[in-house]
């Protein structure tokens, strides 16, 4: 199996959407702190990139299924994504 620094992907992919869930949650924290009123609407817009126009239904006749998906980042989710690659290949 191939190998990214000292662990192997899965561990970088869980960085990954780590660090891009804190980074939007982030964003989303600081847009009400008023000195970063200028700033912080352009760095927590959304760029729709991948997006389900209608969710996928299964129906088992015992289980119904909906399944959806959207990928949708914003800058401070992206700069999220950098430090956690940065910090994993600092220390895994």
């Amino acid at each position: 199996m191939s190998r990214f620094g000292g662990r192997g992907y899965g561990m970088c992919i869980l960085f990954v959407v780590i660090g891009a869930v804190l980074g939007g949650m982030l964003g989303e924290l600081l847009k009400s702190v008023s000195a970063l009123s200028g700033v912080m609407p352009s760095l927590t817009a959304s760029f729709p990139i991948f997006a389900m126009e209608s969710p996928v239904t299964i129906d088992l006749y015992v289980i119904r299924l909906t399944l959806a998906l959207s990928f949708t980042p914003n800058i401070m989710s992206m700069l999220g994504i950098i430090v956690a690659v940065v910090l994993y290949r600092k220390y895994c």
